[in-house]
């Protein structure tokens, strides 16, 4: 059986992941969408989003919009691959369980 990514497997950052991956290639969510999906602070979520991003799970853009300032935050092929590992990992283990 394979192991449990730890880097997703952390509960906010299992929600980031889910979030994204749920979206088509090359789509994301700006930081505001992300914190009112996941329920996080604003530091909490930046935090998990820069260690996402140190592994190479997602890509973040900083812009200005007007004025204001927007970061975009989309997974990376390699992320939507660890986050399938991820789940089929969760799906073996699972399956494993005996039925009664």
């Amino acid at each position: 059986m394979a192991e449990l990514d730890d880097i997703i497997h952390q509960p906010l950052r299992l929600r980031i992941m889910a979030a994204l991956t749920a979206l088509p290639d090359l789509h994301g969510l700006d930081f505001t969408r992300l914190k009112k999906l996941t329920g996080a602070t604003d530091g909490n979520l930046g935090a998990h989003i820069e260690t996402l991003a140190k592994a190479g799970y997602v890509a973040v853009a900083k812009a200005f919009v007007g004025k204001k300032p927007q970061t975009m935050v989309t997974v990376t092929g390699a992320g939507r691959g660890a986050f399938a590992r991820h789940v089929a990992t969760l799906r073996e283990i699972i399956a494993a369980q005996p039925t009664e």
